[in-house]
């Protein structure tokens, strides 16, 4: 990935058309989809707040695979949230670097605030343009986690592997062992 001047030498839409082709295969397996596209609203020289993913298939039905949201309110999560039965890591981690580092990819100069990137079935060397894309920035802080349930995916912090491996502690137990406590005593009567 080519950096100038601190900013990704790649436009923001075929950054998001190589998020698409990432997860083609897990659309592929809910739908079949012919095309796909990634709409966005956002007024020149601003940050996106929100993206949809959608799929269309051979007769034009359109699906929304996700959406993701960069601010929380009461009628959304931050981050990504998938629909129906779709679920794509590789999309999910691929989104969440874009939005999280929009700042670093290119835009026209003549930007309209409604963008569209169309996705096609890719070809081989496609696939391999954005598998070599996403190692690229595979370093880059991008925290997906699995499904909580078949709608949504939260962020949540990398964690290391002992992290990882931890038990959670129980409430109301305490761990075998704690500090010793030292208190100097200003009560100047005998105990």
């Amino acid at each position: 990935m080519n950096r100038s001047h601190g900013r990704i030498n790649m436009e923001l839409d075929k950054a998001l058309g190589l998020a698409v082709i990432l997860g083609w295969d897990d659309l592929k397996k809910v739908s079949d989809a012919c095309s796909a596209r990634v709409e966005y609203q956002c007024e020149p020289g601003t940050s996106l707040d929100y993206l949809s993913v959608w799929s269309v298939d051979a007769e034009g039905h359109q699906n929304r695979v996700c959406e993701y949201w960069t601010g929380t309110s009461p009628a959304h999560p931050t981050g990504v949230r998938f629909t129906n039965s779709f679920q794509s890591d590789q999309l999910g981690q691929a989104l969440d670097f874009i939005m999280t580092n929009q700042g670093q990819f290119t835009r026209p100069a003549d930007d309209c605030p409604d963008g569209l990137a169309l996705i096609y079935p890719p070809s081989g060397d496609e696939r391999a343009e954005a598998a070599t894309w996403m190692k690229g920035v595979h370093g880059a802080p991008t925290n997906i986690s699995p499904l909580e349930d078949q709608r949504f995916a939260t962020l949540r912090p990398v964690l290391s592997r002992a992290a990882q491996r931890r038990k959670p502690p129980v409430a109301g137990k305490l761990p075998r062992r704690l500090p010793k406590r030292i208190t100097k005593s200003t009560d100047p009567s005998p105990a």
